[in-house]
């Protein structure tokens, strides 16, 4: 081979472990038809019935399907503003709303339009991988934020004070993979901050519809970085409280002054999102999508429940407060060290998979796992029973 003929030095960026997990996932279910997995991000439900039902409609119609406006269709545009109207009660036109090739490729839009080469942007350890990893491939510089229970595993106005001259902050709330979420006024303070700053916010806001304080009674904690500063960018998904993970289906809030360039960087990347997800996905914001959907939430906090009480009369006490998504990030540190080389025994010897810290915590993961209860409360059962019998 040529000398010159090698890989960019922008694509050594690190592996999404829970992939390879996933990898392996589906060979035991294929050995040996076992397998409970606690491991991915994904809802077991599906997409609601409307939206199956439209497609079904969709594809047997005479429309041909193709090409969109790269800012996606108007009518989901237009549905979209409405719910955020309707979750937020904010005011959002659809001239404001990006849809995207799910909120991954909102990701790259954003950074790119947002962020040149060498820019520093901030975002919290443990935190989801791919923020640090395409961050990183674009070649900005990844300034992480260290948290921990004492801050709830979100970053705080006094931290982003002591980091230095930043130009982005990437924030999630509720968080992938600790379930944590930033208090309003938490959210408000560091959106004002950022703007008075002139610090680029990236607020992740892809779980919101999941959570658990408004089921015990509690105020929601849930609320939109606009509500404070129309210069974030905002990302949504289908993916997550729609349970539609596979139709690759996202959508951005973008501030006016980057409309253009996202405009123009969709055009030129995808030209488009999926055309038969786009007009689908219209029919999510019918009142019977919402009920469906908000029973799958009731059903996460029946799972989540169970599982904060096994893990904890385990002796896995050592938990992040879970307020959000579906999702239990644990300590396993008087287990193990290596949690990549103890899930792989964990699933080898039992057929149970969980996601390993190391994909969220470059420096303390492999004393961490997470664990997903989206998988439903007969298969969380199931597996930590398996996880229970298994350990010393």
């Amino acid at each position: 081979m040529h000398p010159r003929l090698a890989v960019a030095q922008r694509a050594d960026v690190p592996p999404f472990h829970v992939m390879d997990v996933l990898r392996a996932s589906a060979e035991r279910q294929r050995t040996h038809g076992d397998l409970i997995s606690l491991a991915a991000g994904q809802p077991v439900t599906g997409a609601p019935a409307p939206v199956r039902e439209e497609a079904v409609r969709l594809l047997g119609g005479p429309d041909p399907l193709g090409y969109t406006e790269a800012a996606g269709i108007l009518p989901l545009r237009e549905a979209i503003a409405g719910h955020h109207r309707r979750m937020h009660d904010l005011d959002v036109s659809a001239g404001d709303v990006v849809v995207t090739t799910g909120s991954s490729g909102g990701f790259v839009l954003a950074f790119l339009a947002a962020f040149d080469v060498g820019a520093r942007v901030a975002l919290a350890r443990p935190g989801y991988p791919c923020y640090r990893n395409v961050l990183t491939a674009l070649g900005c510089e990844v300034v992480e934020v260290e948290t921990g229970p004492e801050t709830r595993f979100q970053p705080s106005v006094e931290q982003l004070e002591q980091l230095g001259p930043i130009d982005g902050l990437v924030v999630a709330s509720p968080a992938n993979p600790t379930g944590t979420m930033l208090l309003p006024d938490e959210l408000a303070a560091l959106a004002a901050w950022c703007e008075d700053h002139g610090v680029q916010l990236v607020s992740d806001e892809i779980y919101h519809g999941i959570e658990y304080a408004a089921l015990d009674g509690d105020a929601p904690l849930a609320r939109c970085a606009w509500e404070t500063s129309r210069e974030a960018v905002v990302f949504h998904s289908f993916s997550k409280y729609f349970s539609m993970t596979g139709w690759r289906i996202g959508w951005m809030l973008v501030p006016e002054r980057l409309r253009r360039a996202v405009d123009v960087l969709t055009g030129n990347l995808t030209i488009c999102p999926p055309a038969l997800a786009q007009h689908a996905a219209v029919a999510a914001f019918t009142d019977a999508s919402y009920a469906e959907i908000d029973g799958h939430v009731r059903a996460y906090a029946a799972s989540r429940s169970l599982m904060l009480e096994r893990l904890a009369a385990m002796g896995i006490d050592r938990l992040a407060p879970a307020d959000g998504a579906f999702y239990v990030y644990a300590d396993v540190g008087h287990l193990t060290d290596d949690t990549v080389a103890w899930a792989r025994r964990l699933l080898a010897e039992t057929g149970v998979a969980v996601a390993v810290g190391r994909d969220f915590d470059v420096v303390d993961g492999d004393r961490h796992v997470r664990l997903s209860f989206a998988a439903g409360e007969a298969d969380v059962a199931e597996g930590l029973a398996r996880l229970e019998a298994w350990l010393p």
